[in-house]
């Protein structure tokens, strides 16, 4: 057996090119199971916003009533270009339904051409699919967005925005905060803000 070592530079790199592969792989969103009569399916796995929007037209209208800063959500469009924007989120979780809506708003208030990167893990009710993706970015709660710039972590911000998901992703696309950001988690890193 050959053992294989890493640099601490070199992991998240690593972790990045694996999230791309098993984003690249066929792993298009699939349900869950069979929802039950009335209900929409639960996604799992790569995702667009489409998808979610068809299968899920309450989180339509989340977006249309969610009211971000429009300020900051204009200024997504104008940030460093070069960062990747991951969300995982649950199609079945009602801090997805409330934060990626805003989310989208924030990206058409911004004009929807921003300058980074974004893709979408739909994940199962116990959490445990896709099984690659939430390993390699240790995905415990949904909603989560990660800021990656150069394959490195930036920050990430975990099932609730303190600040709103426009103004906080600002502030890790822009550097000007880092780490862990959640008015529902304990910090995980360092903040700086």
């Amino acid at each position: 057996m050959m053992t294989l070592s890493l640099s601490p530079r070199t992991r998240p790199l690593l972790a990045s090119a694996l999230l791309c592969l098993s984003l690249a792989a066929p792993l298009a969103a699939r349900a869950e199971e069979p929802p039950a009569a009335g209900e929409p399916a639960v996604l799992v796995g790569t995702v667009t916003r489409e998808q979610v929007e068809t299968n899920h037209p309450e989180w339509v209208q989340a977006e249309v009533s969610a009211a971000p800063d429009l300020a900051a959500a204009r200024a997504l469009a104008s940030v460093p270009p070069g960062a990747e924007v991951t969300v995982f989120l649950g199609t079945w979780c009602s801090d997805s339904a409330r934060e990626v809506p805003r989310f989208w708003r924030s990206l058409d208030e911004a004009g929807g051409d921003v300058p980074f990167e974004i893709h979408y893990v739909a994940i199962d009710r116990v959490k445990k699919e896709p099984a690659a993706p939430m390993a390699n970015y240790k995905i415990e709660f949904v909603p989560t967005f990660i800021v990656t710039r150069e394959g490195r972590e930036v920050g990430r911000i975990v099932e609730e925005a303190p600040h709103g998901v426009e103004q906080d992703l600002l502030a890790l696309l822009t550097g000007k905060a880092s780490g862990v950001l959640s008015a529902s988690q304990p910090a995980e890193a360092p903040l700086s803000r």
